[in-house]
Formats: structure tokens, sequence, C-alpha cells
């Protein structure tokens, strides 16, 4: 017989700086972390009902004592960047003699870092859960559970846990329309853990989710955290008239963002009905301004094509464009920082994520560089003790073009696009070129009073923390008055997070002006040629 069971699903602190977490945005705005742990909420779904269970997530709040020792059983997981506090989180349930149960995306990608769990989940849950539920039930003791790649049903997948959330510590919710990517770039992890075939819920699970979401009366963004939500591009664009049509049922209590891939820009009646549904901002991964580069690490479908005019055209949907950036690939040039700046400014993208390329687990890219002898020892690991995110401790392998020069190509970029006259610029110019369609029924009370209520929290904290910055977003916002007040409220969402990215792109600064004196240190002391081109680890 299953036995019943008290359950702590914990959720790791993203360890060090990052410039994901938007801390001191979400704080002027009354929030405490921009989103919850989806997949944890996910896995709370699929675990029997008669289960207790008790979420904390450890970047808004603190785990105690009695929160361990009320458990039978502790699940956790996560990524990359939280593997210490995963690790931590082991040892504390262990100390207090509670078995472990762990997943996600690290465990799945380095599960020999994972030795010291009881139970570890490996792939994606939907096929192997009610086997972990059944050895647990049935007094085992330990356990590993690999689910076969590719292969989960997600059209089998239940309804997030969303109660179990407390809606005012985030600035948006999450949701999952597919899973996998068509592409084949060889730096990115998605195509291993989730295939190259998008696997898409359906209608109907959505829209529950969505339902679930709006009876729990929440109201304002939510993310759909597909990592490409045009991968199927024929699934989607079914699925946007029936929500286009919950939307407008209920006066759009919600407004969405997503990612997807360049290739988007090609398709105006795509774009029409993502804006159509409330799809406000797109993460697109450009990478590189330099076409051999792109060709070279496989990211194809941003080749043979004008970038500028592609961001231009999802402007002109009336949606902001968000844009991640990469450096250190092995075919890069002299000069590719500069091409990256200008290809930043000339496209106005105001939120630009620039990092240091990381051969993450079980990609092509570490597949190649391990043949190649080039892959720095525990490059899996997360050893930065602080700084795990890419912004900082990326090139974890031998480059090929002298590490000191991409260090100052980055510092370089870093510093360029986050000066607070380039920034705004930006994001002025962005106002310009935003058409925002009137969309009809698309006022909602709930949604209003939620960007209301954010927008009079920020202009008291700002005021009173940040004035200088309070300043440079009244005149923003005066200028948009001027230009296009349509695009006003997209251009706070941008906005606000320069709260983060001025005092983040400061850090970064000084952490990498830290990386290039120690390889100029080095070179004082080696003969010229003993790096190789670059420092290695000890």
């Amino acid at each position: 017989m299953r036995r019943q069971a008290r359950v702590l699903l914990v959720y790791p602190r993203f360890t060090g700086a990052s410039f994901w977490n938007f801390r001191e945005a979400c704080t002027l705005i009354g929030a405490r972390y921009p989103a919850p742990p989806l997949g944890l909420i996910t896995i709370a779904a699929m675990l029997p009902q008669d289960w207790e269970l008790r979420l904390i997530d450890r970047n808004v709040e603190e785990l105690s004592d009695g929160d361990i020792d009320w458990a039978d059983l502790v699940l956790t997981g996560g990524m990359l960047p939280q593997q210490v506090d995963v690790l931590h989180i082991i040892e504390l349930a262990h100390a207090a003699g509670k078995p472990v149960a762990i997943g996600g995306p690290d465990a799945t990608s380095s599960p020999e870092l994972y030795a010291s769990a009881d139970f570890r989940v490996l792939g994606e849950a939907e096929d192997v859960i009610d086997a972990f539920v059944a050895a647990w039930s049935g007094g085992e003791k330990k356990g590993d559970f690999l689910a076969p790649k590719f292969k989960a049903d997600v059209t089998r997948t239940p309804v997030p846990r969303f109660d179990l959330l407390k809606f005012s510590n985030y600035t948006f919710i999450g949701v999952q329309f597919s899973r996998g990517c068509p592409f084949t770039c060889e730096f990115c992890d998605i195509i291993e853990l989730y295939g190259r075939v998008p696997r898409t819920k359906t209608a109907t699970q959505i829209l529950a989710e969505l339902d679930a979401l709006y009876t729990l009366g929440y109201r304002g963004h939510v993310d759909f955290v597909d990592d490409n939500l045009i991968g199927n591009k024929k699934a989607v664009k079914a699925f946007l008239p029936t929500l286009i049509e919950w939307q407008r049922a209920r006066h759009y209590p919600f407004e969405f963002s997503t990612e997807a891939s360049l290739n988007l820009a090609d398709d105006k009646a795509l774009l029409d009905l993502l804006a159509e549904a409330g799809f406000f901002t797109v993460f697109v991964g450009i990478e590189s301004p330099d076409e051999d580069v792109l060709r070279a690490t496989q990211k194809k479908q941003n080749t043979r094509r004008d970038i500028v005019a592609s961001i231009d055209k999802i402007y002109a949907a009336g949606i902001v464009v968000i844009a991640g950036f990469i450096l250190g690939f092995d075919d890069e040039t002299p000069g590719s920082g500069g091409r990256m700046t200008a290809l930043i400014e000339d496209a106005s993208i105001p939120v630009s994520m620039v990092g240091l390329l990381y051969a993450l687990p079980n990609t092509q890219l570490t597949t190649r560089l391990e043949k190649e002898g080039r892959l720095h020892s525990g490059h899996a690991v997360d050893m930065d003790d602080g700084s795990a995110d890419q912004c900082v401790s990326g090139l974890n392998f031998a480059t090929k073009r002298p590490r000191i020069d991409i260090l100052r190509d980055y510092h370089r970029v870093v510093s360029a696009i986050y000066t607070p006259q380039a920034f705004f610029g930006r994001v002025s110019r962005v106002g310009r070129k935003l058409r925002v369609k009137h969309i009809k029924g698309g006022f909602n009370w709930g949604r209003t009073w939620v960007d209301t209520r954010r927008f009079l929290y920020f202009t008291v904290a700002a005021t009173v923390k940040r004035p200088k910055f309070a300043g440079q977003m009244a005149l923003m916002i005066a200028r948009g008055l001027f230009s296009n007040p349509a695009a006003l409220p997209h251009m706070f969402k941008m906005a606000i997070l320069y709260a983060h990215l001025g005092p983040f792109s400061q850090y970064i600064g000084r952490e990498i002006s830290s990386q290039i004196g120690a390889i100029e240190e080095a070179s004082r002391t080696v003969p010229d040629n003993a790096w190789e081109g670059e420092l290695r680890p000890a």
C-alpha cells in the first residue's frame, strides 16, 4: 500500500550576482524575486493528492530547522547556478536524518555530482515519477529513476500547484507550452535535455493553467518559459486564436512574455497573433554580430538576414525585444566587441544579456572541446563560490583567441551599453519604434491596479533610495509622452530593470578588470609563450 508523506519542496538559491535576478528592480516595485519555481510546483502536481506538501523558495524566504523536522522527505533540484545550494540542502536534510530526492537539469546533466542524494529522478519526470512514488511507498531507501530521453508526453502534464505560491513575492508567473527546439546551436543544452522535436501541450491544458491562475486571483505578467515558443510554428499558430478568445472574454487579465528564435520576424501573421494575444516582450538569442561565428556555432537561423531590420519588424508589431549575446567563440576576430556594441545600439535593444561562452555539460560544444583536450578540469562544477553567472565565470575552456583579448572586449561592451545615457537612449528609441496596437477589450481593472500599485511603489521607493534613477525615469517618461504615449507602459517596464543592470554592469567591470589584471601580472613572471594565448587555471 502507498504510504502518505509530508514532503518539503525546496527551491535552491541562485548563487552570487546574476544578470537575471533583478533583485534591486524587484525591490523597487515591491516584489522579492522575478519568478517562482515552475518545475518544482509542476512536480508537486504529479505527487499523490493525499501527500501533504510545503514549498520553500530560498530566493525569497529562509529554510528553517522546523521545516526540515516537519518533513518525511525533501525534494529539491535546479540548474548549474543553483548547484552549491542544492548540495547544501542535501547536507542540511541528512544532518536532520531526512532522505532527499533530487531532480532538475543539473542533476540530469551531471548526476555524478549528486551521488549523496538518496533518490535521483533524472530527465523529464512524467515517465518516472510514478516509479519513484512506488519505490518510496514500498520502503525503498535509495534509487535512481532515469526517464527515456525526449519521450515524455507533455499532454499528460498536470496543472502546476500555483496555490503553493505567494504571488506578491514575484514579478511574474511562468507557464510552459512546449519543450524542445528544432535548431542545433552547438553551445545549447536544451536540445540535449528536451530534444529537437518540440512537444506541445494542448490548448485545453494551457487554458486550464491560466484558469487556475485567474481563479486564484492572479493578474499581470505571465511568462511562457518555452526555450523557443515558435519551435513548432504550426502548433503555436493553431493555439493563439484560442488564447486570444480566452483573453478577450476576461478583458485581458494577463500580459505575456516568451523566448523565440529571430526567424519570428519573418512571419508577420504570427507576430500579429502574438500581439493580439497580449505578448509584449520576447527574448531572442542573437549571440554574435558576425555571420562566420554564427555559422560555425550552428546558429544558422540568424545568418543571411539583416538582424537590425528583423528586430525592427518585431518592434513594429508592438513587442519589445530582449536579447542575448556571447563572447568567446572560436571564430571571433579582433573587434568583435565593438561590432557587438554597434549592433546593440543600432537595433536599440535596451536589455542585452552579454555573457562569456560557457561549455555546459553534455552539449555539442563540450563534446568537441573534450575531444580537442581544451576543457578545464571541473568544467561542470560550480566552483566560483558566489559568482556562478556566465557574465563573470564563463570561458571554462582553453580559448583560441587570447583570453585577455576576449575579456577586454567583454569589458568594453558591458561598460559601453550600460551607461545611463546609452541605456535610456535605447529605451527612448524603442519607445518611438513600438507600434502598440489597440486591442479591443484589452483594459482589465485587476491588471491595471497591479501595474498602478507597482508604479506608485516604485515612485516612492526610487525617490527615497535612488533619486538619480528616479530623475532619469522621469525624463524618459516625459520624452515618451511626447513621442509615443501608447508605448509608455513598455518603456517603464524596460527602464525599471536599470535599477539592477546599472550596478550589475559595474560589478562585472570590477570582476573582469581583476581577471585581466591577474593575466597581466602572470605574463610579467613567465615566458611570453608559456600560456599559449590564455591563462590556464592551476
